[in-house]
Formats: C-alpha cells, structure tokens, sequence
C-alpha cells in the first residue's frame, strides 16, 4: 500500500512538476500576450484616431452627398417636369400633324380629282385652243379693219373739236343772252306786276269753328255768296225785318284783286303772292301786311299755326324758302346774295325787338328813321344774318317765343299789336357787276276792333286807343294817296305804305253773324286801299 502511495507520489510530484511548468509556460505565455496585448492596445488606440478621422470623413462625405442627391433630385423633378411638358407639347403636335395629314389626305384625294378633272380640261381646252387661233386671225382681220376706222375718226375728232370750239363761242353768247334775257325778265316781271296795281288787296274769309261744344255764336254764319267765277268778287247778306214785318235781305258786294273762300289753302294763298315776292329778290321794296278784327285768321296766315305742316306754314316762312330756292338758283347766273332779318313788334307805339337776347326789354328805345334815299330803318335793333330756311326757322320760334314771354307778362297783349317781319336784300352779280337792293316786310296788324264794340276799359281801352290811333294814321296815308293830297302823312303812324313799294293787303274776315258789322267795317276800309294808287315803284339798284 505504501508502494502504491510512493508510486502516486511520484506521480503526483511528476505531475506537480509538469504542471509548474506548465505554469511557467503560461506565465511566459501570460508576459507574451500582456506585450502583445499592449502593441494591440497601442495600434488600437492608433486604429481608432484613424476610425475617428475616418468617420469625420465619412460624415462630411455624407453631407456632401445628401446635398449632391437633393440638388439632383431637384433637378431630376426639373427635368421630369420639362420631360412632362415637352411630351405634352409633342403629343399635342403629334395630333395636329395627324389632323394635318387627315387634311392632306383629304386636299391631296380633292387634288387627285382635280387633276383627273384638269387633264380632261386640258383636252378640252386643247380642241379650244384651235378654235381660238382660228378666231385670233380673225380678229387680226378685225384690227387691220379697225385701224383704218380709227384713223378715220381721229380725222372725225379734229372735225369734232373744230365744231365743239365753234359750239362753246355759241354757248358763250347763250350764257351772256341768258343773262340779259334774266335783265329782260326782271323787267318784264315788274311790269307785270305794275300792271296788276302797285296796291293790291285779298280777302280772305276764314271757317267757322266746327267744334262740337261750340256756341251758336261761334257757329252762326252770314249769308255770303262769291258771284264770279274768276274768285274776285264777295257779296254779304243781312236780312233785316222793315216795319211791316216783311224780311227784307240787304246786299252788301265788294270787289277785290282775290277774295278767298273759306275752303282755301295756303297754298292757294302763297301761289297768288309768290311773284310778288318774287320782285323783292329783284330789288323793290315789297310790303305785305294783314288786316282785320281779332280771330280773323291774319297770324294764321301770316305766320300758321305754332305747330305748322308743310300744309299750314304760313306766309312769312313760304316766302323766305321761296326767296333762298330762287337765289340758289341765280347762282349760276353770277348772283349772289345775303339775307338779314328783323322782327319787332309795336305795342302802344312803343317798338319793342322779338330777336333781343334779352326778351322783350321795355327800357330799350327803339325810333324809325327815314333817310334821304328814302331807306326806312330802325335804331338799336337786333339784325340775324341768314344763311339758310333753318336759320329763318329758328328766329321766327325765337321771335314766337319772345312774343309769347311778352304776352304772358303784359295781359296777353299778342293779339293788340302789331309784328313785322324784315328781310333785306343784297345782290350782287360777279358777271355783270349788277347789284341790287330789295326790302320785304311781311305785316300782322293788331285786331281792328271799334272802341264802341270793344267794350273795353282801363289798360285794354287804352291798348284799343292805341291800336285804333295806328289804324287810323294808316287810313290816312290811303286816303291821302287815293285823292292824290300833295302831302302823304308818313309819319304819323309806325305802320304806313311805302310811297315806291309794291304793297298787298290781306283782308282777313270773319263769316259768323255775331262779327257781321266788324267785318262790313274791314272791307270798307279794304274797298278804299283797293281804289288806292301809290305810282311806279322804283328798284334800289347801283353798279358796283
């Protein structure tokens, strides 16, 4: 046992020994990895100041290329965008050039059939090109034959100018002939009119109202007959009961240069006065004035109702269209002429301007002057220079307007005064430096009413007083000129008769019983005017 034990001692220190060494082996192995480990530890340390560096790098090479990938994602979505929009724009492009083919398609089959149609066309053409040719030398035929005819006319032309020159030295003494048988006219004319009296008178009976509410005043007529058939004679009745009881009917016939019944016209009227308006624009004085009591019908005739027709214009526009077509027409006879107009109205002798811009103004004082060339005018007036109808249209409503503001603001005074219209006058002919001069008053006299039938008291008696005193100057100047007084007593009245113009009267009437004695009293005094001759008139002109 004690061998075993010794034996395993042996052991036991054999491998004691084995494992000393063994531990010496491994602390040697131990020494070799602490060393080892130390180099490692140191490149390690050496490792990771490089890792470090590294990833410093790496980091910044990281943020480089982040903003290296946004800068081209950016500009890949640029890109992308532009790619968009350039597909768009091809795709759009690609359908019109296929509708563009689609067209060429369809023009090129058109062109196919054209070209089919074209050749036939040539064919045709061919076969009528032949025919052409053939007429070509036909008409070359034609030319040669033409151009002996063309000589022939330029022979025919020369001929021709030989006689057109021949025929403006003829025309040329027509146009002076024209122009001296226009002299001859104007002569002739006034002769005519001299013959038919220098002093004229119409009567012109107005109709009887047909309103259906009116009185048996305002439509009871008198019994008025018209004897002649050449409308210058005018006859009224008056049945009157003698004592006996026995109606007795008296006559009363007057006789007149016209008398115009109740169914004339203006145009009736203006067609017997237009040739003596007519010697206005051949340089006389011309007066034309209307006489008779209130509601006779003297502004109707005058001047027509205040909204006229081409039916119903009165007098004073007719005559002035007439006066302005007629010197148009002159025109190519040398004349030429320029028109004025004036428009007063006189009221209790007092003169007062219709063309004033300020309306009728009563403090401005107006004198009618007679100068020595026997030339009647007006101080401070307003004169209109007319250069057309519608100039003379609008002062007449100028005028009108002015009347009627008149009116209104002195009792309705239109029908108690007198207005006359001016027009004046000047020719002159370039051709044979003639000149003339003519005046053309156109007249509404006031209502004619008696004082001892007027009825009337305070400012209207003495409107009446003054109508009447002006009334009566006139019949003065008519009765003075009827007995051939050696003294014409001019100037007592505003409204007397020129001693060298061409005068008409127009009587204007009513036909109701209730105005019977008023108009007895017109026509008598119209009878007197009518039996008056006032001598030749003379014509205002001078040589340039």
């Amino acid at each position: 046992m004690l061998q075993s034990s010794a034996t395993n001692m042996n052991d036991l220190t054999s491998k004691l020994e084995s494992s000393q060494n063994k531990i010496a082996e491994l602390e040697t192995f131990r020494q070799s990895l602490v060393s080892e480990v130390a180099v490692k530890e140191s490149e390690n340390k050496d490792i990771l100041q490089k890792m470090r560096h590294v990833e410093q790098d790496l980091q910044m090479t990281a943020r480089q290329c982040e903003d290296e990938i946004r800068l081209l994602k950016t500009q890949h979505s640029m890109e992308m965008e532009q790619l968009r929009m350039t597909q768009a724009r091809l795709k759009q492009e690609t359908e019109m050039l296929e509708t563009k083919l689609r067209a060429t398609n369809t023009q090129l089959e058109l062109q196919m059939q054209e070209n089919t149609s074209l050749r036939s066309t040539i064919s045709t053409q061919s076969s009528n090109c032949l025919a052409l040719e053939s007429d070509n030398r036909a008409l070359k035929m034609k030319i040669e034959r033409t151009e002996n005819t063309v000589t022939q006319c330029e022979s025919s032309i020369q001929s021709l100018k030989q006689q057109l020159s021949e025929s403006q030295l003829a025309c040329q003494d027509l146009e002076q002939r024209i122009r001296n048988e226009e002299t001859i006219r104007r002569r002739l004319h006034n002769t005519i009119q001299e013959l038919k009296g220098n002093i004229r008178v119409f009567c012109r009976v107005r109709p009887a109202t047909t309103a259906e509410n009116a009185s048996r005043a305002e439509t009871m007529t008198a019994l008025i007959k018209y004897p002649d058939q050449e409308g210058r004679d005018i006859e009224f009745a008056h049945a009157k009961e003698s004592a006996t009881g026995i109606q007795i009917e008296k006559s009363y016939p007057f006789t007149f240069d016209k008398v115009f019944q109740t169914t004339s016209t203006q145009d009736d009227v203006f067609e017997e006065i237009s040739q003596l308006v007519q010697s206005a624009l051949d340089g006389y004085n011309v007066c034309i004035f209307a006489y008779g009591q209130t509601g006779s019908g003297k502004t109707y005739t005058m001047e027509g109702p205040l909204s006229a027709t081409p039916e119903t214009t009165g007098m004073i526009p007719r005559s002035v269209l007439q006066i302005y077509e007629n010197a148009k027409a002159l025109e190519s006879k040398g004349w030429v002429y320029t028109m004025e107009g004036q428009y007063v109205e006189i009221y209790n002798e007092t003169i007062n301007d219709l063309l004033g811009n300020d309306g009728l103004d009563t403090n401005k004082k107006h004198e009618i002057r007679h100068g020595p060339n026997g030339k009647t005018t007006i101080t401070d007036i307003t004169t209109a220079v007319l250069t057309s109808p519608e100039k003379v249209a609008a002062i007449l409503k100028k005028a009108a307007h002015n009347r009627s503001v008149g009116s209104t603001q002195m009792n309705e005074r239109s029908s108690r005064s007198h207005c006359v219209f001016t027009l004046r006058l000047s020719g002159k002919n370039s051709i044979t430096e003639e000149a003339s001069e003519g005046v053309l008053n156109l007249i509404d006299l006031a209502g004619s009413e008696r004082l001892s039938q007027s009825g009337a008291t305070g400012d209207r008696l003495k409107e009446t007083q003054a109508i009447n005193k002006s009334l009566s100057c006139l019949g003065d100047v008519i009765y003075a000129i009827s007995n051939k007084d050696p003294h014409i007593p001019y100037r007592n009245s505003k409204n007397s008769l020129g001693g060298n113009s061409k005068t008409l009267m127009f009587v204007n009437i009513s036909p109701l019983m209730s105005n019977f004695n008023e108009t007895l009293c017109s026509l008598r005094f119209a009878t007197k005017v009518n039996s008056c001759t006032i001598g030749t008139a003379t014509k205002r002109a001078v040589k340039s």
